[in-house]
């Protein structure tokens, strides 16, 4: 029996832990998460481990609930150690679920604490981990640096001022790169309620008013120059899939007129706005050399009552099984006929479309990077040790495997950046499993090579950020 996540955890044969020896200390090259540049720049100690590791966290407020914990306890406004209490309750209950693993890996690594999670220990570690952070050395930055993290993409709004990410420009004590990355999802949202304030917003970000679909244009351009002043190499989009309906500009001046003033805006008007805006952005990023990450396959906020009492993005999400290959295909399709298609990286949802994605990337590669169009790790409700090895194993079958740029943190918490470890792992299993069965030979040095590449320099490369 081994030893619980000790040194060997999801490691077996001495290739799968010579491997992971290669690439266990390989820099961190945060690409996509959600973490906050005003609270890396504020630089502030926590209070304590809830505010640390439950604050923003809808994958633990998700497992509580399903536990039959009160909401009082999860979102509402009992006490820290209540809270801390509730989650701790909830820890034995989930052999099999990621949230166990990522618990451990961070009182291991952060603490350096060994003992489980549990009503039996919670006391204690609760005593314990307060007692450190109280000591230092839980800033964000400072938990940035001790994760060897040198490069984070925050993920920001078209309207946001990055006025912080102008202060961390600004800041040359601190290493690690801050970079935004341009997520235009409320843009696009215009079957949403929300589209008709979100656009004053936009405007007003901007100075310029919104009433053409050629004035929208000229305000997210302008806002993308902004972005790509601060260094901004990555952009994001989520779609439960890809539209790919044409229209004309006066039809989409119409459109957006429609969603401006508040009325009801059809699922084909929508389709067809979300293509074009869709297609005007992929081509200002490929001038950018900026990529495209398409996240296919959510279907969110799916209880009304809690959305409207708690919002979005707080544990109502599920996998969507909206069919994806055609529609994906022809929205690629345009832009590679014009040659205007960036470096675009696809992720789903739902494993179901592994193979479709993973399939897709091969029909619109190019000599401009290597893998230029890349299967994305596994993402949300996959990046568990089934999901990744799932994900891993398609995109060796279907593509180049050596060329992957490798795990997303996706994540809010400055504690998460063990996940890398929990994927480099999985992927070092992968590969050395296949060297002891055969399957690929035992050379060191190639070896070695690809799992450090996989793990951070494919990712340094593909972004062009130097660091």
């Amino acid at each position: 029996m081994k030893e619980f996540m000790g040194e060997d955890f999801l490691l077996d044969s001495n290739t799968e832990k010579e491997l992971f020896a290669f690439c266990k200390d390989a820099p961190i090259f945060d690409w996509h998460c959600h973490l906050s540049p005003e609270e890396i720049y504020r630089n502030e100690t926590p209070k304590n481990i809830t505010e640390l590791w439950l604050g923003g966290d809808h994958y633990k407020w998700r497992a509580m609930r399903c536990a039959g914990i009160n909401e009082e306890l999860i979102t509402g406004n009992a006490g820290d150690y209540d809270k801390f209490k509730a989650w701790s309750s909830v820890m034995d209950m989930c052999p099999g679920n990621p949230l166990y693993h990522w618990t451990h890996l961070e009182l291991q690594r952060y603490f350096n604490i060994k003992k489980t999670l549990s009503p039996r220990t919670a006391d204690e570690i609760w005593e314990e981990t307060n007692s450190q952070i109280a000591s230092g050395g839980f800033k964000p930055r400072e938990l940035i640096t001790r994760s060897n993290v040198v490069c984070v993409c925050t993920t920001d709004d078209p309207a946001d001022s990055l006025e912080y990410h102008k202060k961390l420009r600004e800041d040359t004590s601190f290493k690690c790169k801050v970079l935004p990355a341009f997520r235009p999802d409320k843009a696009l949202y215009i079957d949403q309620p929300t589209f008709k304030n979100y656009i004053e917003k936009l405007s007003s970000s901007a100075d310029k008013s919104i009433e053409t679909f050629n004035d929208l244009r000229d305000v997210l351009l302008s806002r993308i120059e902004l972005f790509d002043s601060l260094g901004c190499r990555a952009t994001d989009h989520a779609l439960t899939y890809m539209p790919t309906l044409r229209a004309d500009e006066k039809e989409l001046d119409s459109i957006l007129k429609k969603g401006i003033n508040g009325e009801n805006v059809t699922n084909e008007e929508a389709d067809k706005y979300k293509t074009e805006l869709m297609l005007f952005l992929a081509r200002e990023y490929y001038k950018k050399g900026w990529a495209m990450e398409l996240h296919l396959g959510a279907m969110r906020n799916n209880n009304t009552l809690m959305f409207n009492k708690i919002g979005a993005d707080t544990g109502f999400d599920s996998m969507n099984d909206a069919r994806q290959a055609e529609s994906l295909s022809k929205f690629l399709d345009m832009l590679a006929s014009e040659n205007s298609l960036p470096k675009t990286i696809l992720f789903t949802l739902n494993p179901k479309d592994n193979y479709v994605l993973g399939s897709m990337t091969g029909n619109f590669q190019t000599d401009e990077a290597v893998s230029k169009i890349q299967f994305g790790s596994a993402w949300w409700f996959n990046d568990n040790i089934d999901g990744m090895r799932e994900q891993i194993k398609a995109f060796a079958n279907l593509g180049v495997i050596g060329g992957f740029i490798g795990m997303v943190t996706d994540s809010r918490s400055f504690l998460s950046y063990p996940r890398h470890e929990y994927f480099r792992r999985i992927f070092c299993s992968f590969l050395g499993s296949m060297v002891e069965r055969g399957e690929y030979p035992y050379e060191p040095e190639i070896l070695k090579s690809i799992v450090n590449n996989v793990s951070f320099y494919n990712a340094k490369k593909y972004f062009g950020v130097e660091v």
